[in-house]
């Protein structure tokens, strides 16, 4: 053969492997996602008055152009929510002065119900963007953030604060930088139990869609296209046929993205469990197998890796001197007294010291008696989901067959909204003459309930394979396997999972316990429909009463029970 033939081959071979079926498919992936973002992003700088001359419709052939909308905002605050994590709770488990005042401010922010967020929010995000679009979808990406963020802080903080000795260790033994040793060790042990809270962040979005894309301030309100309107519209006219048509929608969207974002990244994640088992079958994902087979996406994992090597030594060049280090840090700590400082007073100043001044000792002492009746119904319902999913995802997490199954099967129930059994609820409280404090309760766990689920079953997972054995070989079993296995291996997971399903909890009791169907609502006395008649009536001042009581019994509670419960766990079964 020539040497011109040769050279002919070689090319027509590379041609022919650089055209092979993964990179064809990582193609079609990548430009069907940018003309999916193109299509969804359409329209985000007209003006709002366009909206109007577009009001929303219930034929199902606008729920592609809607649910595109939807899964654009949701995972552009997840992006937002998962920089948040990696900052925010990095910097709370490392820093033990920061982490004082930082987990207290989570606790509150995930107990801050989304209306009240939306009702401070809103002006300032309709003011970066006067009289367009594009300030009410970031005033949407916030609502969803505020319901997807918290329990992704505190599940990477969990993970953060159990690292094994060892592997710290170890990572001392390689004098790995901090900046390296954050990418190298602390983000990948805290990747599996991650994700699990990433997927349960995005179905939980799903629960407060509705309050996030109908936004109603007082007299002002906005309707952006989405499902989340969509159902809103349906609900205010009874149309049960739209409500099946978005229930399906729903199931669709769900099954999609499990399959190119979260099914890919628990097969990903599998490889950094500290423990990996002979024998064991796992995850499998046919996108994974696409973008680890395609030259396309590699060249892009290879550019990442680079640029987390360039920033390394970057880091490494500018580190400062112990002595000057020492110095900055006791400036750190005055500066750190002195923000905090300010903070409390500025709060003081503009927020407690007006609603003191406005809100008489009756009003205070009737919103605590709403607080407690609230309360009461998240402690009962926590322990039922307690028992109910406690074994169930013990038993999942041990078999990781089953844990594929299960996987979009629970995001699509996590991601049920409530709002979609608005119709049930009503007409069996009012045809049966039941009662709304009682009844109306179960819509307060729906969505929250899995926030527990996905966490023991990232707990048993992560059990390691020589704890199972020696259990078997002992001959441990039945509750005494419980007792002394399984439970204390998941607490730590579990309690992660329990706080912030108590703060879900808390925060979807204004969508549980003030429901309506047309024209027809019924009440149930508590926090959560206090709060919500105070947002439809644009009354700020009940509004902050209301965020203020519900925040000062979830920290409460969280000072009080769930935290020394946390540290317990965290200090007790740690796997050294």
């Amino acid at each position: 053969m020539s040497e011109i033939s040769t050279r002919r081959f070689a090319a027509f071979g590379f041609l022919r492997d650089l055209a092979s079926r993964w990179d064809l498919a990582a193609f079609v992936v990548v430009v069907g996602l940018i003309a999916f973002l193109g299509e969804a992003a359409r329209g985000l700088f007209v003006p709002l008055s366009q909206l109007a001359m577009a009001p929303m419709s219930l034929d199902p052939v606008h729920l592609p152009e809607y649910a595109a909308r939807t899964t654009l905002r949701m995972l552009a605050a997840l992006v937002v929510s998962l920089v948040f994590t990696l900052t925010y709770a990095t910097w709370a488990a490392k820093s033990e002065r920061a982490g004082k005042l930082l987990v207290p401010i989570l606790d509150i922010l995930q107990s801050v119900p989304i209306l009240g967020f939306i009702s401070v929010t809103y002006v300032f995000f309709m003011s970066l963007a006067p009289g367009r679009v594009i300030g009410a979808e970031f005033a949407a990406i916030f609502a969803i953030f505020t319901s997807q963020a918290w329990n992704m802080a505190f599940s990477f903080y969990q993970s953060l604060r159990t690292i094994a000795t060892e592997l710290s260790e170890a990572a001392d033994s390689f004098r790995l930088s901090p900046w390296m040793r954050f990418w190298q060790l602390e983000v990948p042990f805290g990747l599996p139990a991650l994700v699990w809270n990433m997927m349960m962040s995005m179905s939980g979005g799903w629960f407060f869609v509705v309050a996030s894309e109908s936004i109603s301030v007082g007299r002002t309100t906005v309707v952006l296209p989405g499902v989340g309107s969509y159902i809103a519209l349906a609900i205010e006219r009874k149309n049960l046929a739209a409500i099946g048509w978005a229930i399906a929608t729903m199931l669709l969207v769900i099954l999609i993205y499990d399959q190119l974002l979260f099914r890919p990244l628990v097969a990903w994640v599998d490889r950094f469990r500290v423990e990996q088992e002979p024998g064991v079958r796992e995850p499998q994902s046919w996108a994974l197998t696409m973008m680890r087979r395609s030259r396309l996406i590699q060249a892009a994992k290879l550019a990442f890796h680079a640029a987390v090597l360039w920033t390394s030594r970057a880091a490494k060049r500018t580190e400062p001197p112990r002595a000057a280090a020492a110095g900055s840090g006791r400036r750190g700590d005055l500066l750190w007294v002195l923000l905090v400082a300010a903070a409390v007073a500025l709060g003081v100043r503009h927020l407690v010291g007006g609603m003191i001044e406005q809100t008489s000792t009756t009003e205070a002492l009737h919103v605590c008696e709403l607080a407690l009746l609230t309360m009461l119904r998240v402690f009962v319902l926590i322990a039922l989901a307690s028992l109910v999913w406690v074994p169930v995802g013990v038993w999942v997490g041990l078999r990781p067959r089953v844990a594929q199954f299960v996987q979009p099967l629970a995001q699509f129930m996590a991601a049920f909204p409530a709002n979609l059994l608005f119709p049930i609820a009503v007409y069996g409280i009012v045809a049966w003459k039941l009662k709304p404090d009682v009844w109306l309760s179960p819509l307060m766990i729906l969505g929250t309930q899995w926030y527990i689920l996905f966490n023991v079953i990232a707990g048993a997972a992560a059990l390691p394979a020589e704890l199972r054995y020696a259990s078997a070989n002992f001959g441990v079993k039945g509750w005494l396997w419980w007792r002394r296995v399984a439970l204390p291996g998941v607490l730590p997971y579990y309690v992660t999972g329990a706080i912030t399903a108590s703060g879900g909890s808390w925060n979807a009791a204004q969508v549980a316990e003030l429901v309506s169907w047309g024209d027809t609502k019924v009440e149930a006395k508590g926090l959560g429909s206090y709060i919500a008649d105070a947002a439809a009536a644009g009354n700020f001042h009940r509004i902050v009463l209301g965020v203020g009581v519900m925040s000062l019994f979830v920290v409460a509670l969280n000072r009080l029970f769930w935290r020394p419960l946390y540290y317990y766990a965290e200090r007790k079964y740690r796997l050294t």
